[in-house]
């Protein structure tokens, strides 16, 4: 499983472009000029067509410059969000500025600290007309405080449902969160009554949201790769230039075993976050036991080798002006995101029939 010529072409394009323009910079000339918000979006709707692969790509090397631009929560969590809702009438609406980056799209989902689809308590009840009134809390809102299109997950009397709310409609509070990673935008969204559209059929939120689950989970097993690969290049270029006891620490046979070690872990994430695009790709039914181990393994693979970055670097690795640090805050926070690997791991149990066993 290796990416195709294209695909390399396109990893190199965003690379120059976030080499060009640091930080929330990038997010203009990566969608006018590459299209990344659009890659996953069907050409009827304004994208260019593309899948789970091009998306791994564009993750992993938006993780190795840690960019704070909002491709996670619009491009990947919205854009799915409304493709699995199967409302034509709304993906039409919708789509076309989410494709183009003219709009940043949030999905409010997750509450008491779980993506679980089932753990949903914002409650829905109809309004007038064909509008909904909802009442609820969302946590770590991916871009939530500032997108332009708010989706938020409500539990109806048929079950989970999704709306579209206006994020600067009345009833709707949206407050920026105070977060570890600084380079990952959260927000926390409350509801009271605000009125909402619903998106989809009602009472098919569960299974739209099971199927995001996986998706995001594939995305930021890339992302998560991109970085802990950036973390070990740095970590060795450093072994090679800093002299200690008269040679380059990278010469001493422990630090050789603990970059090997390093190594390992990356590409072990690697191939486990390539078999979950590969898997998304071509729709493969058992995309929800990939995501989930390769969720599990990057998440812990990011984290050891961010600490290592810390570890072998020494005294400047812990100072505010090296990289180090912004690493291993994301690779914290990332673990976290969508589900903690332990969670993944029951998922993946459960999948596999092994719960009792």
């Amino acid at each position: 499983m290796r990416p195709t010529e294209e695909q390399e072409e396109l990893r190199s394009a965003v690379r120059a472009v976030l080499a060009r323009h640091p930080g929330e910079a990038a997010w203009r000339p990566l969608t006018e000029q590459i299209g990344v918000a659009g890659l996953a979006v069907p050409e009827e709707y304004g994208g260019a067509g593309y899948g789970a692969c091009e998306v791994h790509v564009v993750t992993e090397e938006l993780g190795r410059e840690l960019s704070p631009v909002p491709y996670l929560g619009s491009a990947v969590l919205t854009v799915q969000a409304l493709l699995a809702s199967g409302d034509e009438e709304a993906c039409a609406r919708l789509l076309p500025e989410l494709a183009s980056g003219a709009v940043v799209g949030a999905l409010a989902w997750a509450e008491g600290g779980s993506w679980d689809p089932s753990a949903v308590r914002a409650e829905a009840t109809a309004g007038p007309g064909a509008t909904w009134r909802i009442s609820g809390t969302k946590e770590h809102v991916l871009d939530g405080a500032d997108a332009g299109l708010l989706l938020v997950a409500a539990r109806t009397g048929a079950g989970v449902a999704l709306f579209e709310v206006p994020g600067d409609g009345a009833g709707v509070a949206r407050e920026a969160a105070v977060t570890m990673d600084s380079t990952r935008a959260q927000a926390r969204v409350e509801l009271t009554a605000a009125e909402g559209r619903l998106v989809g059929a009602e009472g098919e939120g569960e299974r739209v949201l099971a199927h995001v689950l996986d998706l995001a989970c594939t995305a930021l097993a890339a992302e998560q790769v991109g970085a802990a690969a950036r973390c070990l290049e740095l970590t060795l270029a450093y072994a090679k230039e800093r002299v200690q006891f008269g040679r380059p620490i990278g010469s001493f046979q422990a630090v050789k075993h603990r970059l090997a070690d390093a190594y390992v872990l990356v590409e072990s994430a690697r191939s486990a976050a390539l078999g979950a695009s590969f898997a998304a790709a071509a729709g493969d039914p058992e995309l929800s036991r990939h995501a989930a181990a390769a969720k599990s393994a990057c998440s812990e693979a990011f984290s050891a080798v961010a600490g290592e970055m810390i570890q072998l670097h020494g005294g400047i690795g812990i100072t505010w002006e090296h990289d180090a640090h912004r690493y291993f805050k994301r690779a914290h926070g990332s673990a976290q995101l969508f589900g903690p690997p332990t969670w993944h791991r029951a998922r993946l149990a459960e999948e596999l029939g092994l719960i009792g066993v």
